[in-house]
């Protein structure tokens, strides 16, 4: 997986988090496949399409916080992740 600094693509904006599809129990594989941006002062209530409990992995920049919630629009138990 990337370190949280490493969140910068080639042409130097900023990423706040990228979610991964593949799983593996091998962490040098984990995150791998599908990508998620998350790009600094996202606030989106529900998943995109295809993404709905898809997510395996992720990884949060620096000077970012990544909240999820368990239900549907913003509903039911949270987490927070940061760097």
């Amino acid at each position: 997986c990337p370190t949280a600094a490493d969140l910068r693509p080639p042409n130097g904006t900023r990423v706040c988090a990228q979610l991964y599809a593949d799983n593996s129990p091998y962490y040098d594989q984990c995150c791998a496949g599908d990508v998620l941006v998350v790009p600094p002062g996202s606030d989106v209530p529900y998943m995109p399409r295809g993404w709905s409990a898809r997510a395996s992995s992720l990884v949060v920049g620096t000077r970012c916080e990544l909240t999820v919630w368990s239900g549907r629009g913003k509903k039911g138990k949270t987490r927070k992740f940061n760097a």
